[in-house]
């Protein structure tokens, strides 16, 4: 028996952005809105300019992302000499001290996880304009886990900010924060932001059209 395939849309129905209630979309003239019930924000049927907001941000983030691994995260000066380390020096460090599954922690929280959200994103953006209708739930799954993880990308400024903090010692030793932490925290940002610009039920629009 072949099943029918309902969309909320269908049904006069949409999800506010901020908590999520579902409400019934009334009818509206030109230049008004329509609002939650519950918490009052505006209602609509998809987040405008989605695709447009997300792929700017996500551009930004990938002309970020190469200062962010190529320049100094930590400028470190001790009797006289100075020492700097990127994000992988520090990866290769950690390594070479025995200490692997700190080295992991940073090469995956730092690295990876940036790399990863970038492509991905990239994907569901070219997925939602090629109108793709192939696993949208997969694709759905995949965007949850991509908002998810994004803000642990923040744990090696976390670790910077620490050892800034802690290690002020004057002539004897200093740790100061490189240029490399401005432009990796903008990508962790605009990556985070561009998630939440990136409207998933634009997924399931194609295979709503192909059922109509």
């Amino acid at each position: 028996m072949k099943q029918t395939l309902v969309m909320a849309r269908q049904l006069g129905l949409v999800s506010c952005h901020d908590c999520h209630l579902l409400s019934h979309m009334p009818e509206l003239s030109a230049n008004h809105a329509a609002y939650c019930p519950r918490c009052g924000g505006e209602l609509h049927q998809r987040k405008p300019n989605s695709i447009m907001r997300t792929w700017a941000l996500v551009i930004a983030a990938m002309i970020f992302y190469i200062p962010a691994n190529l320049l100094p995260m930590t400028i470190t000066s001790s009797l006289g000499s100075t020492q700097t380390d990127t994000i992988m020096s520090g990866v290769i460090y950690f390594i070479h001290e025995g200490s692997w599954q700190i080295a992991l922690v940073i090469f995956t929280a730092s690295i990876l996880v940036p790399f990863m959200k970038i492509i991905i994103l990239i994907y569901l953006l070219l997925c939602v304009q090629f109108k793709s209708i192939r696993h949208p739930k997969e694709l759905t799954r995949l965007y949850r886990l991509t908002e998810a993880v994004g803000r642990w990308s923040m744990v090696d400024i976390y670790v910077v900010t620490i050892l800034v903090a802690l290690v002020k010692l004057g002539l004897i030793a200093n740790i100061d924060a490189g240029p490399a932490a401005i432009y990796f925290a903008s990508v962790v940002v605009m990556t985070m932001i561009a998630a939440e610009c990136f409207d998933p039920r634009l997924i399931w629009d194609a295979l709503e059209k192909q059922h109509e």
